[in-house]
């Protein structure tokens, strides 16, 4: 399990990866067109929104991943064993329950809704769905990283998580 886990957080670097190059590309293209050749693009503004979109989404259950997401671990950095291991299985249930609640229940009702009212974005004549089904695909993510920790903490092992970062390090 924490192998496959690990190929699919594997792929959503390298996803996040093109998606920064992607932004990039797409903002320096704004850029030239706006300010030299004086004809601004039509669609580069609004995919840089999309891209931000996603990049930020994804981004999110990447940082969960490698416990990068900003958190407040005062009362539990220096837990240890068994009150480590509970902690760390009721962060996570929460962690999942949200994803769950939020972001894939949450997230499909809104790609439903937008898909339903046939909701199209004006400049790249895309459905909205499209670009809100990173909600509930991210919602995924996250439940199967918290399902990886919550396994590795009643496992007692650490090699799930790439590195962890601490305030009081």
């Amino acid at each position: 399990m924490l192998k496959v886990i690990k190929f699919i957080n594997t792929i959503i670097s390298k996803l996040l990866i093109v998606l920064m190059a992607a932004i990039v590309l797409d903002v320096t293209w704004q850029v030239i067109t706006r300010f030299i050749l004086k004809n601004p693009s039509s669609f580069t503004e609004e995919l840089a929104g999309f891209l931000l979109i996603w990049i930020g989404v994804l981004g999110a259950s990447h940082a969960l991943y490698t416990k990068s997401h900003l958190g407040i671990d005062i009362l539990t950095y220096r837990l240890q064993g068994v009150k480590r291991q509970i902690s760390d299985v009721i962060i996570y249930v929460f962690v999942a329950l949200f994803a769950l609640f939020i972001m894939v229940i949450g997230g499909m009702k809104l790609v439903q809704l937008t898909l339903s009212l046939n909701q199209i974005s004006p400049g790249l004549n895309v459905p909205m769905g499209y670009i809100y089904i990173v909600l509930p695909f991210s919602g995924l993510l996250m439940i199967l990283y918290s399902a990886g920790f919550i396994y590795k903490a009643l496992k007692g092992s650490e090699e799930l998580s790439e590195h962890q970062i601490s305030a009081l390090d």
